[in-house]
């Protein structure tokens, strides 16, 4: 495994890298848990060279957010991404990526004002930029980011559309621990007690999920039925519970087809979020 740190390096290698086939690329800020390698494993079946990048991005957190006790762990991280068969591990700094005079952002629009824009201000304005950078500077053929940040995923979608940038992007499924807790660097900054609760997340998920497949469509109801496991849970500062458009994230009042679910909160000082795609069972074929 390459590891590079300097731009100039990194595109040196890159050049080479092409010349043999596709490139893959896996953004992360670090602290890898097997959700990450999952990505990785992924990107390095279906490309010919995979580089992985560790950086964790100032702009995408609030001024009272947890920057920095958002966990680094480079030394395990760069052992994980070599037993991934990582080809290039690229560890940029801060002053490599903004200059003194750094003054540019990418902003989307509309989609980014709801739910985790809301709640975090400038927050994807920060995601945008710093993943508009990086594909600029590594020009990957394809990109691959995971489920569980189901809204990034639609505000990174739509930046790559209305920018024509060229990459294809991959969005794989939420990896979860054998208790059903989304994988997540933030989890190691639960305490073995909010640990133990943590996993209500997922479990109102699934209760929403089985809400729908016994052919509940309206939204009050399914909502309903997630919110009761977190209400019976004091611990859950809850910031939203909705059941959403799976391209625009608007709300629904009813499913009629597919539907997300999207919910988010604060164990102690930690945030969660998590998401489920739902889908309305097929009528029976009548013969």
């Amino acid at each position: 495994m390459i590891v590079v740190s300097s731009i100039k390096t990194l595109r040196h290698k890159l050049a080479t890298a092409r010349a043999i086939g596709t490139v893959g690329f896996v953004p992360t800020m670090g602290a890898l848990h097997d959700g990450h390698l999952s990505l990785m494993k992924r990107a390095k079946k279906e490309c010919d060279f995979l580089i992985v990048s560790l950086f964790v991005n100032p702009l995408q957190f609030g001024p009272k957010e947890d920057f920095k006790a958002y966990p680094r762990t480079a030394s395990q991280d760069r052992k994980k991404a070599r037993s991934a068969e990582v080809d290039l591990l690229w560890l940029p700094t801060e002053k490599m990526l903004f200059s003194p005079d750094f003054q540019t952002s990418i902003e989307v629009g509309s989609i980014t004002h709801l739910w985790e824009g809301a709640s975090r201000p400038n927050h994807f304005k920060g995601v945008t930029t710093i993943v508009g950078k990086l594909l600029q500077i590594v020009r990957p053929d394809f990109f691959y980011l995971g489920q569980k940040d189901y809204q990034q995923c639609c505000v990174i979608r739509q930046m790559l559309r209305d920018l024509h940038f060229e990459t294809r992007l991959h969005i794989c499924p939420t990896l979860r621990e054998q208790d059903g807790l989304a994988m997540s660097s933030r989890n190691t900054r639960l305490s073995a007690q909010k640990r133990e609760i943590a996993p209500v997340f997922y479990h109102a998920l699934q209760t929403a999920k089985k809400s729908v497949q016994s052919g509940e469509k309206k939204t009050k109801n399914i909502l309903q039925a997630a919110k009761s496991i977190l209400d019976a849970t004091k611990d859950i500062q809850l910031d939203y519970l909705a059941l959403c458009d799976t391209i625009t994230l608007l709300p629904i009042d009813r499913i009629k087809n597919r539907a997300v679910l999207l919910v988010s909160g604060n164990l102690g000082e930690v945030r969660l979020i998590d998401n489920i795609l739902l889908k309305v069972p097929s009528a029976p074929n009548k013969s």
